[in-house]
C-alpha cells in the first residue's frame, strides 16, 4: 500500500484493538503487514483499501486530515464491524498529535524537533498493570487504577539539572557528574543524596500538587513504558501498542500533555523500528521512551512551577506583537514519523529575534518537498516560503507564541518587503555572537539554531551516514545531513558540500548534544556563487555549482570520554529488551574503564541497570518469578537522563564553553 493513510487519534485505535476477541489479538501484527500489501486509493477526505479478493473495501474517513471517532473507520467484510481489519488500519495508520486539535495555520508544528516519535508493544511484565479507559468521549472516565507498580517502586533514581559539571579537557581530565538519588517518590533533581531513613518534609500547602487521576495516569505510564523496556522493540506489538495509545488518551483526559506526546512519539517510533523504516532512528526512540518515563515517574511527587512544567500544554498561546519587518534566512521540510509533513519558514527582526512561518499538516513525503512553493500563511502576501527566505515581510497586527510563531488570525496583515544578505545588516549581527554563547542559549532551553562560519576540510565516516568535517574557528565540528528521507536532498548536498575544502562560508546549523562538536546543516552559503544561499532540505546542488577542491587539512581532535559505554547499553535494551543485558558478559571492563576516566556515577549507574536487568528472583519453591520490570525501568531512565546530560556539559566543554 504506498499510499499514506491518515493519522488515527490514540483512543480510536485503543478502542478497536481492545474490542478484538483473544483470537483475532493473536493475528492483529500479520493483519496489519497483510494490509500493507493491499491496494489503496483516496477520494477527498476518505482513504479506501481492498481488503480482499472478494472487493471488500474499508473506508477511512478524515474530514480535518484526522480520524476522530470509531464509526469513521468502516469495512465492508462479512465479519465488520468485528472484524480484523478496522483495527489493522488503525494500527498502521500515523498516531495524531493527541496534544493538538486538528492542525490550523496557527496550531501547526514548526520544529522538525516534532517529528521524533516511539512506538510500544509486546506482551512482556508489567503490561498487565494498565487498567483501561472506560470510554473515548469528551465525557469518559479519566481515572486509570494501576495495582501497582512492582517491588522496590520507591527507589526511583532522579538526575541533576544544569549543576552538573564536567571538565572536558581530554578524556582523562573529565570529572564526574552526580546523579541525586530519590526516597519514595519525592526527589529534587540536583540536590545531594539524601539518607533514605529521614523524614520528607511536606510540600508548603500552597503548592498544588498532582491530583489523584493524575497519580494514577502517571502510573500508568510509567508500568505501560516498562513493559516496553522489558519487551524490546521486537516484542512491542499492536496489542501493547494499543495499551500504550490507551494511557495516551487517559493522560490527555487527566491533564497531562506533555506525558501524552511522549507516548505517542514512543509508538510512533516503535512502529517505525518495526517496519525497518529507513528513516528511523535510535536514539528517537531512547529519546521518547526515556521523557515518557522520567515524566511518569516525577508527576506523583512534582508541586508548583515543575508540575507545571511536567503537565505540559496543549496549545500555545499567541500575544498581539504589533508591526514586524521580518528578513527571511532559510526554509527547511519538516517530514514527521507521526504523519504530518509541509515546511518551516525562519526570518529574523532587526533585533535579531527568530521568527517562523509554518505549513505543517497530515502528509508524506511529497508534501514537505512542495510544501515549499506554497504560499505562505499569512496575511495577503503571495510570496512562497521558497521566496520569502530570501525576501522580507511587513506584518500588522501581528500575533506570535511564546517559540516565535507567528500566527494567522484575520486581524493580521502581511506585504512582501525587500530582503537582505547574510553578510549585510541586520542579519550580519547573527554571525557576530561569540560560538559558545549561542551553544550555552541552546543547552539551556532556547532555539537551537546556530550561525557559524566554517571551513570544510573533508568527510567523516561514521556509522549513521558520512558527515562534513569542518574547522569552525578551530573547532573540529562535525555536520550532519538533518534527515536521511530519499526524497529530502539533504544527504546528497552533503556529500557535495565536501568537495568545497577551503571555502569560508557561513551556514545555519541546528546544535545537537553531543560529547563533540556537532551539528546538523540545514543552509549554506553558496560556494561559488556569491550573495547566494542553498537550504540543504530544498535546493538541490550540482556538481558545476561547486569549486576545485582544496588539498584536505588536519582538525585536531582531542579523545573522548568514553561515555559510549554507558551509552551503548541504554540503546541496546530500548531496542533489544531488558534480556539483552541479563547475558553474562565483561561488563566490569566497562565499569572499571568509567572509573578510571573520572565518571564513577557513571560506573556506578552501569552496574545498577546490569543488575536490574539481570536479577530474577525466586519463591519458596525454588521458582522462578517474572522479573522486576519496574525496577530495570528506574535504572534504565536514570542511565538515559545522565548520559543525556553529561553530553550537554561535554558539548558546551567541546564548543568552548
Amino acid at each position: 500500500m504506498s499510499l499514506e493513510l491518515p493519522p488515527v487519534d490514540p483512543a480510536v485505535t485503543a478502542e478497536l484493538v481492545t474490542a478484538l476477541s483473544p483470537r483475532l489479538r493473536k493475528r492483529l501484527d500479520a493483519g496489519i503487514a497483510k494490509l500493507s500489501d493491499r491496494p489503496a486509493v483516496r477520494d477527498g477526505d476518505t482513504v479506501r483499501i481492498t481488503v480482499d479478493d472478494e472487493g471488500s473495501v474499508l473506508e477511512l474517513h478524515a474530514p480535518e486530515g484526522v480520524v476522530a471517532d470509531a464509526t469513521a473507520i468502516r469495512c465492508g467484510c462479512l465479519l465488520a464491524p468485528d472484524c480484523l481489519h478496522r483495527a489493522a488500519a488503525a494500527s498502521a495508520a500515523p498516531v495524531a498529535d493527541p496534544a493538538a486539535p486538528a492542525p490550523t495555520a496557527d496550531a501547526t508544528m514548526a520544529a522538525q524537533g516534532a517529528e521524533s516519535v516511539v512506538a510500544v508493544s509486546g506482551t512482556g511484565p508489567g503490561a498487565d498493570s494498565v487498567v483501561a479507559v472506560s470510554g473515548t468521549g469528551p465525557g469518559a472516565d479519566s481515572v486509570v487504577a494501576v495495582p501497582g507498580t512492582g517491588p522496590g517502586a520507591d527507589s526511583v533514581v532522579a538526575v541533576p539539572g544544569a549543576d552538573a559539571a564536567v571538565a572536558a579537557q581530554g578524556a582523562d581530565g573529565v570529572s564526574d557528574v552526580p546523579v541525586a538519588g530519590v526516597s519514595g517518590n519525592a526527589g529534587n533533581a540536583g540536590k545531594p543524596v539524601a539518607d533514605p531513613t529521614t523524614p520528607v518534609a511536606p510540600a508548603p500547602a500552597s503548592e498544588e500538587s498532582a491530583t489523584p487521576p493524575q497519580h494514577a495516569v502517571a502510573e500508568a505510564v510509567f508500568a505501560a513504558g516498562a513493559a516496553v523496556l522489558d519487551a524490546g522493540t521486537d516484542g512491542s506489538g499492536a496489542v501493547l501498542q494499543a495499551e500504550l495509545l490507551r494511557t495516551a488518551h487517559a493522560a490527555r483526559l487527566a491533564g497531562l500533555p506533555r506525558a501524552a506526546t511522549a507516548v505517542v512519539s514512543m509508538v510512533t517510533a516503535l512502529r517505525a523500528a518495526r517496519a525497518a523504516d529507513p528513516a528511523f532512528r535510535l536514539a528517537d526512540l531512547v529519546a521518547a521512551l526515556s521523557e515518557t518515563l522520567y515524566v511518569a515517574h516525577r508527576v506523583p511527587s512534582a508541586t508548583g512551577p515543575e508540575l507545571t512544567g511536567l503537565r505540559g500544554t496543549v496549545r500555545q498561546p499567541y500575544t498581539p506583537d504589533g508591526s514586524l519587518r521580518l528578513y527571511g534566512l532559510f526554509s527547511e521540510p519538516v517530514l514527521t514519523a507521526s504523519g504530518y509533513a509541509g515546511a518551516v519558514t525562519w526570518t529574523a527582526d532587526a533585533d535579531g529575534r527568530l521568527y517562523t512561518v509554518s505549513d505543517v499538516a497530515p502528509g508524506g513525503a511529497g508534501r514537505a518537498v512542495g510544501a515549499a512553493d506554497r504560499a505562505v500563511r499569512i496575511g495577503d502576501t503571495a510570496l512562497t516560503h521558497r521566496e520569502l527566505a530570501r525576501a522580507g515581510l511587513a506584518v500588522s497586527g501581528a500575533t506570535v507564541s511564546p517559540t516565535g510563531r507567528l500566527g494567522a488570525g484575520a486581524g493580521v496583515r502581511a506585504v512582501r518587503a525587500s530582503g537582505a544578505d547574510w553578510r549585510a545588516e541586520p542579519l550580519d549581527r547573527l554571525w557576530a555572537v561569540p560560538v559558545a554563547e549561542q551553544v550555552g542559549r541552546a543547552l539551556s532551553g532556547g532555539h537551537d539554531l546556530l550561525f557559524l562560519e566554517v571551513t570544510p576540510v573533508g568527510v567523516v565516516r561514521e556509522a549513521a551516514g558520512d558527515g562534513l568535517l569542518a574547522d569552525c574557528g578551530g573547532v573540529p565540528l562535525r555536520l550532519t545531513a538533518a534527515h536521511d528521507h530519499p526524497a529530502l536532498p539533504h544527504r546528497d548536498n552533503l556529500r557535495l558540500l565536501s568537495a568545497a575544502r577551503g571555502s569560508r562560508l557561513r551556514v545555519i546549523a541546528r546544535l545537537v548534544a553531543a560529547p563533540h562538536a556537532r551539528a546538523q546543516l540545514l543552509a549554506t552559503e553558496h560556494p561559488t556563487l556569491a550573495g547566494s544561499r542553498v537550504d540543504l532540505g530544498l535546493d538541490r546542488l550540482q556538481h558545476a555549482d561547486l569549486p576545485a577542491p582544496a588539498p584536505a587539512t588536519t582538525v585536531p581532535t582531542s579523545e573522548e570520554a568514553p561515555l559510549h559505554l554507558l551509552r551503548r547499553r541504554v540503546e541496546q535494551a530500548a531496542s533489544g529488551g531488558r534480556r539483552v543485558l541479563a547475558f553474562p558478559g565483561n561488563a566490569a571492563a566497562d565499569s572499571r574503564r568509567l572509573h578510571r576516566h573520572g565518571l564513577a556515577t557513571a560506573g556506578d549507574i552501569l552496574d545498577e541497570l546490569l543488575a536490574a536487568a539481570a536479577e530474577r528472583s525466586r519463591d519458596a519453591f525454588g521458582r522462578l518469578l517474572p522479573a522486576d520490570t519496574c525496577r530495570f525501568a528506574r535504572a534504565w531512565v536514570t542511565a538515559a537522563r545522565y548520559a543525556d546530560e553529561v553530553d550537554r556539559v561535554l558539548c558546551a566543554a567541546a564548543w568552548g564553553g
